[in-house]
């Protein structure tokens, strides 16, 4: 049986561990520094991003943030949308997803220079770690994941 994971760096002593998602709302520890982990909270939808809560979504989550930059008026937005829905419960524990408004939220976009739309930044430890643009299919997007996940 395959127990499914997720890679979470300490904050203390920058350890990267390897934890059962299974775990993760008993506040495990760090196996180097025996730090705890707060309790993470495991989404199944993905969530709204603002300006305001920017940082506290993705730059100070824990897990790996996948932020998906959109706009009402985008079709090719509106054609994902189901797809990072069913991306955020296939991966919930391992992945938060997370979506931008980039026309409520333009202080956001313009940091990260949204061109094009949409837009899917890959954040890790707060960091955008890879970026992919426009309308790709859900295998295109899972190997991204893939590949994010990974490292």
């Amino acid at each position: 049986m395959v127990t499914e994971t997720a890679l979470i760096r300490c904050r203390h002593c920058g350890a990267r561990n390897r934890i059962p998602t299974a775990r993760l709302q008993e506040g495990p520890r760090c196996g180097r520094c025996k730090q705890p982990f707060p309790p993470i909270p495991i989404t199944r939808r993905p969530v709204i991003v603002t300006d305001r809560t920017f940082a506290e979504e993705v730059t100070a989550s824990p897990l790996p943030v996948l932020l998906a930059c959109w706009a009402a008026w985008c079709s090719s937005c509106a054609a994902i949308m189901p797809v990072l829905d069913d991306l955020a419960r296939a991966y919930a524990g391992r992945l938060k997803v997370a979506k931008l408004n980039v026309d409520q939220n333009p202080a956001t976009a313009s940091r990260f220079s949204v061109m094009s739309l949409p837009t899917l930044l890959f954040f890790r430890d707060g960091k955008v770690a890879e970026t992919a643009a426009g309308a790709l299919p859900r295998l295109e997007i899972e190997r991204y994941l893939w590949r994010f996940l990974a490292r």
